[in-house]
């Protein structure tokens, strides 16, 4: 179907406008250290703003049991608790358009030594155009840009013609369980889009991640006789050379 260009125009302007807002949110979001184990705040942040916006809200916790027999799980050793994804969903009073999810990950990697910082990870910083703070990229801009989008909608007095699904999970950087467990919650659409950081490129498919647990045994001798040991570290880089190996055939 083809896109009317003075809408689309007037859209544009519309996003532009509340750009300012969705910087400062982005930096609102930043400020919440929402380390793996830890997101629970940054959710409880979401849901109120989504609630707020007249959303249907659905917040739970991550069940392993839930999603453990899905062939997508990846097992887990921490406890779920705080592991809380949340969902904002718009349903227009007639379906008369194609559904959509736009999902994002409120988990962050960790910080690593914070002597390597410049500035605190978690307090957002500007230089110029650039917005600073551990999770800005992957991927809090990201879900400000969901809400946001719609938000540009919405000042227009304009909404989407079909259900849209507003989902911020956790349990992305280790694992991609928070996603799976709210599409085994049952949310589908005709198409999800997740603005991750992906250089204004569309990614239709990336490959997988495997983990696993490779044991390598030694034989442990007196160092004067080392020839007639094996060296459990000196084996293993065997083994990473074909895992490299195997990383090129399959990229």
């Amino acid at each position: 179907m083809a896109v009317d260009k003075e809408l689309t125009k007037n859209i544009l302007a519309a996003v532009d406008r509340g750009f300012a807002a969705q910087a400062a949110f982005t930096e609102d979001l930043i400020r919440f250290p929402s380390l793996r184990g830890q997101e629970h705040t940054a959710q409880d942040f979401l849901f109120g703003e989504l609630k707020q916006r007249g959303y249907a809200m659905d917040r739970w916790s991550i069940d392993v049991a839930d999603i453990e027999s899905h062939p997508g799980f990846s097992p887990v050793k921490v406890d779920y608790t705080n592991a809380i994804n949340v969902v904002g969903t718009h349903r227009p009073l007639e379906e008369t358009g194609r559904s959509l999810i736009l999902n994002g990950h409120v988990d962050v990697v960790p910080v690593g030594p914070l002597d390597m910082w410049t500035r605190p990870p978690f307090e957002p910083w500007r230089d110029g155009d650039w917005l600073y703070g551990r999770g800005g990229a992957d991927m809090k801009a990201g879900i400000a840009a969901n809400i946001y989008a719609l938000d540009a909608l919405k000042s227009l007095g304009l909404q989407p013609a079909a259900t849209v699904h507003v989902q911020s999970v956790t349990e992305e950087e280790c694992t991609g369980n928070g996603a799976l467990a709210a599409l085994v919650r049952g949310y589908r659409a005709d198409a999800a889009i997740i603005p991750e950081p992906e250089d204004d490129k569309l990614v239709r498919a990336n490959v997988g991640v495997i983990w696993f647990r490779v044991h390598v045994r030694g034989l442990p001798v007196h160092v004067r006789e080392a020839s007639a040991g094996a060296n459990a570290i000196e084996a293993s880089f065997d083994i990473m050379k074909g895992l490299r190996k195997l990383e090129e055939e399959w990229n």
